[in-house]
């Protein structure tokens, strides 16, 4: 069980990992919402990677390490797991928050105004905020890979 669990997690930070850096590299390729053919096919291509990579893999991350730490006594006495549980849940809200939320309302937007339903005018206004939000969860989520394989000893001396 232990090392299914570990798998998963693994599994998880990777496609966390990689979908954080596929929404930046994209973010940073869009064109202005002006460019209404191409803004909306590359924000439906941003809303399909958070709703089926993105997402998935930080449910399974923030579930398998959770699992893992209630299945093993040794994490739950490692003051790194409960660091890494505690960020995990922080990135798992602001991920929905600041991510997957912006990222697909954005991309049924710019549907919408290619349609000719909705205002292009309103267009673009997220970006910048859903860059700084992935570089902080990229960050946050590198330190807990790094934690992972480091282990330092976050316990108190007796």
């Amino acid at each position: 069980m232990r090392h299914l669990l570990k798998f998963l997690h693994t599994l998880g930070a990777i496609g966390l990992i990689g979908a954080m850096a596929a929404l930046l590299v994209l973010s940073r390729m869009a064109p202005p919402p002006a460019a209404l053919e191409g803004y909306a096919l590359l924000r439906g291509a941003m809303g399909v990677i958070a709703t089926w990579i993105f997402f998935p893999s930080l449910v399974v991350t923030l579930i398998a390490g959770l699992l893992a730490i209630a299945y093993s006594r040794a994490y739950q006495n490692a003051g790194w797991a409960w660091l890494k549980a505690a960020s995990g849940i922080l990135v798992f809200e602001s991920g929905f928050v600041g991510v997957l939320g912006p990222i697909q309302q954005e991309a049924e937007q710019s549907a919408m105004a290619l349609a000719g339903s909705a205002d292009p005018a309103t267009l673009g206004a997220s970006l910048h905020g859903e860059q700084g939000v992935l570089w902080v969860l990229l960050a946050v989520a590198i330190a807990n890979v790094v934690l992972g394989v480091w282990r330092p000893r976050l316990t108190r001396r007796q």
